[in-house]
């Protein structure tokens, strides 16, 4: 059993009024490193990495499998891996028997990429339950709406998905 030990952050005054005047770019900076170095740390332990976890989910949901364009395509828009770190994803997958090329040149999920997708499935529950801890689903309903108010309000919606 892991034992996770969390520190409180906490500003000098933690009323709205100061809450408010936080800098958001760092706030959200700062929760999508922690964040992300958190859930990267786990997949680690067990022989995934985030970015395979995104080939198999994708290639698991084409029912006809995914081209490597395909993949580029959908991961490369919300995803900050680029293409380089797209293709070795899936290059290190195909090395790992968990997705195979046809002639066709789709990527299909075989046997042992599901059993890989399930069992990084097991941790992926169990970080969010971590990450969420103590926070109301409400609560990050809101976080995320204003979050995704904020996207739009500095047009990053179109620069999202160029």
């Amino acid at each position: 059993m892991t034992t996770t030990q969390t520190t409180k952050l906490e500003t000098p005054d933690s009323d709205t009024a100061n809450l408010a005047g936080q800098p958001i770019g760092y706030w959200s900076w700062a929760a999508n490193k922690a964040v992300i170095r958190h859930i990267r740390s786990a997949m680690a332990r067990v022989d995934i990495t985030q970015p395979q976890w995104w080939i198999l989910n994708r290639v698991d949901a084409g029912p006809d499998g995914l081209s490597r364009q395909e993949l580029r395509d959908l991961l490369a828009t919300s995803l900050d891996e680029g293409t380089d770190g797209i293709d070795l994803a899936l290059d290190s997958a195909v090395a790992r028997g968990w997705v195979r090329g046809t002639d066709e040149g789709r990527f299909l999920l075989t046997d042992a990429g599901r059993e890989a997708k399930e069992r990084t499935m097991e941790v992926v529950v169990r970080l969010r339950g971590e990450i969420h801890a103590g926070i109301p689903d409400e609560e990050y309903a809101t976080v995320v709406r204003v979050l995704q108010r904020m996207v739009e309000n500095t047009g990053g919606v179109e620069s999202l998905t160029r």
